[in-house]
């Protein structure tokens, strides 16, 4: 059988792997204390014993050794040895005959430390001894003062206790305070999470609680309830495209199923070339509102641009006006060649566009011009509000000049009021929606989402002043002069 696997908690892991440095950190600092302190002893151990052997080596250059040797301290022995390892003076407590450590390690004329056992010179545990020269050099003597370690290791193993007896009590306060301020810490996390699962519940409604506190947090809560406002106008806007689809689909069927049935009925008394020519005007429409529904939802899931090319604007206007017979359509571009940059097909698309907009409610004739480049940047007034596109050599600065192109038609215009408002989507006007040509609202929408593409800008504004009739201002970026192919 395979057990169960046990997962801790975030908490818990944050805990034990806190708990878990903060232990060796403490383990670490003691072994470092013991050591030191096991240093610092050894060393003022040594240091009392040199001065003592320096004041023994002060009285034997003076020949004038006292005997026994005078010492302070029961832990210390000192003998005054001649070249040949002879006792020649000691202290009270000191070996008279045998030094405490061999001549043989001794070297002469030099001042040494060593640890010797404490049975050699009648102490407990070891003895530090040191060994300073004296006498004169007809006459070399060496002081040799030996001196207990036992207060060192007594001192050392009181720390050692010490440490190991509050190790654990310390750890164990370290992991309770690290639990109670981890679990602070993530409470509001806990709370982030309840409310995302409340707004599950909810459908998507409400917002997540944003803690007080100004750290990562509180960052965290109000970057995600920006993201839940993203969210849900993104949705919005997803069921009111959805409706205004379904109301434009529904009104094409809903007429041909009208003409299928009427004609089924009245069969005998029915003009199927006249049935079947508005089938195909409503089969066409609906075709239509499709294009532009598919097109539209690619736009929106902002697929990588394609290829794109130099296009000449002059003959692109012409082949967009050959299009309009009736009202005509007049193209109005100087002789010089206009070259811009963009996907041929999506440039044609939105000139086709605002042609048929202009068509559908020219009166005369539609107009459409081509001037010279302009330095008005896109966004200045317009309805993309798009960035300057990036240049050719992938800087982030935009063209220098951008092509203007008008469509200016002679039919009522459009309020000023409601120009911006006539680029969303399934926006139509109300004398557009009586009239039985009407779009679907859709077709200026495609130009903004177009234009945006190409980073250009479009808007709208009178035909003349004070006088009837709409135009539409179009920006393209115009192609530099050094990209403009040869021929």
């Amino acid at each position: 059988m395979t057990g169960t696997r046990v997962t801790l908690g975030l908490r818990a892991r944050l805990v034990a792997v806190g708990v878990l440095g903060v232990s060796v950190g403490l383990a670490v600092g003691g072994l470092v204390l013991l050591g030191v302190l096991g240093w610092a002893l050894q060393r003022a151990v040594d240091t009392e014993a040199f001065r003592t052997a320096d004041a023994v080596a002060l009285l034997a250059a003076e020949e004038v050794l006292p005997d026994p040797l005078p010492v302070a301290g029961g832990q210390v022995r000192v003998q005054v040895i001649d070249a040949a390892g002879r006792v020649r003076a000691a202290s009270i407590d000191a070996d008279r005959l045998v030094p405490m450590v061999s001549p043989e390690r001794i070297d002469a004329g030099v001042r040494q430390r060593l640890t010797v056992p404490g049975e050699r010179v009648g102490l407990a545990g070891p003895v530090r001894l040191v060994a300073v020269p004296a006498g004169t050099a007809a006459e070399p003597r060496t002081v040799l003062v030996a001196r207990s370690l036992a207060d060192v290791r007594h001192s050392a193993h009181v720390m050692r206790t010490i440490l190991l007896v509050s190790f654990p009590p310390l750890v164990a306060v370290l992991a309770a305070v690290a639990w109670r301020v981890v679990g602070a810490t993530l409470r509001p996390v806990e709370a982030l999470r309840r409310g995302a699962e409340e707004i599950t519940g909810r459908d998507g409604g409400g917002r997540l609680p944003v803690p007080a506190s100004r750290d990562e947090i509180h960052r965290l809560a109000v970057t995600l309830n920006g993201m839940l406002d993203r969210l849900e106008s993104a949705r919005d806007r997803q069921r009111a495209f959805l409706a205004d689809a379904a109301h434009e689909l529904r009104s094409p069927l809903t007429n041909i199923r009208t003409e299928l049935e009427v004609s089924r009925r009245l069969a005998d008394r029915t003009d199927w070339t006249e049935v079947s020519a508005n089938l195909l005007a409503d089969t066409e429409r609906l075709g239509r509102l499709v294009d532009d529904l598919l097109l539209l939802a690619r736009l929106d899931e902002g697929p990588p641009p394609r290829a794109t090319g130099p296009v000449e604007l002059g003959a692109l206007l012409a082949a967009v006006a050959a299009r309009y017979p009736s009202p005509p359509v007049r193209v109005d571009a100087p002789a010089a060649p206009l070259w811009t940059e963009g996907d041929p097909d999506e440039l044609r698309r939105i000139l086709t566009n605002l042609v048929d907009n202009a068509v559908r409610h020219a009166h005369a004739e539609v107009v459409l011009a081509a001037g010279p480049p302009t330095d008005r940047p896109p966004g200045d007034g317009g309805t993309t509000g798009a960035a300057p596109a990036a240049g050719r050599d992938g800087g982030a600065a935009g063209p220098a000049a951008y092509h203007l192109v008008t469509v200016t038609d002679d039919g009522p215009g459009i309020p000023a009021a409601d120009r911006r408002r006539v680029f969303g989507r399934f926006t139509r006007l109300d004398d557009a929606r009586a009239r039985d040509d009407g779009g679907a609202g859709l077709g200026l929408a495609i130009v903004r989402e177009l234009v945006r593409r190409a980073g250009g800008d479009v808007d709208l504004a009178d035909a003349r002043p004070g006088g009837p009739g709409l135009r539409v201002r179009l920006l393209l970026p115009a192609l530099p002069t050094r990209d403009v192919p040869d021929g």
